[in-house]
């Protein structure tokens, strides 16, 4: 689990293949003296599994479901990366709760500066913009952020300069592929009312959910 507030920025320092995924080396920009192999590294994201560190050097294999459920089908030895270590239990959360599985890829529209901060609009597909709403939460490339405005394949959010300089979203450019991650409160709610009796939700059908 993590928070979507980024510890800091690294590159990607190799990729080669791993059955039939990928691993990848990823140089970090800081420490990795008390990360064991073993943690969880969250990547632009997506929740990687360490298996190798080395220093602020650490390695992990990516499964050909996440390569072919984010940006990591197209990523490039030199890119840049968001990296967040996993949340510990005595963390305050100053972002959302954000699992690390990727729902899908969504593209950078546009970006244009509105005073101090930077208005970006994202386009996604309609199976990701279902479960937006205005002022909720949202992940892009693992960093927590609070949607303005939204559509059925679009949602807006600003950047204030502190989040662009110290994550890949300050230079990011228009048709950039993103990484996306909806707030998993509203899929809970949304198979919780699938699953909901003709004559709508009552207290026995709570009891025999088990929420009572």
């Amino acid at each position: 689990m993590f928070t979507g507030i980024i510890e800091g920025m690294g590159s990607v320092a190799g990729i080669r293949p791993s059955g039939q995924g990928k691993r990848f080396a990823v140089n970090a920009g800081f420490s990795l003296a008390d990360s064991r192999i073993g943690d969880s590294i969250a990547v632009n994201g997506a929740c990687l599994t360490a298996i190798v560190i080395d220093g602020s050097r650490f390695e992990a294999d990516v499964s050909p479901e996440t390569l072919s459920k984010t940006v990591f089908g197209g990523i490039r030895i030199g890119d840049r990366v968001n990296l967040e270590r996993a949340l510990r239990l005595s963390d305050r959360i100053d972002g959302h709760l954000v699992s690390g599985h990727v729902d899908g890829v969504g593209a950078l529209q546009s970006r244009r500066t509105l005073g101090n901060a930077v208005l970006i609009r994202v386009s996604v597909p309609p199976a990701l913009g279902r479960y937006m709403i205005q002022k909720g939460s949202v992940a892009v490339d693992g960093i927590s952020l609070t949607i303005n405005a939204c559509g059925d394949d679009f949602f807006e959010i600003s950047i204030i300069p502190h989040t662009a300089m110290l994550t890949t979203i300050g230079f990011k450019k228009p048709g950039d592929p993103v990484n996306i991650e909806t707030d998993m409160i509203g899929k809970y709610v949304e198979r919780f009312m699938r699953g909901k009796p003709a004559g709508g939700i009552d207290r026995q059908f709570l009891a025999t959910s088990g929420f009572l």
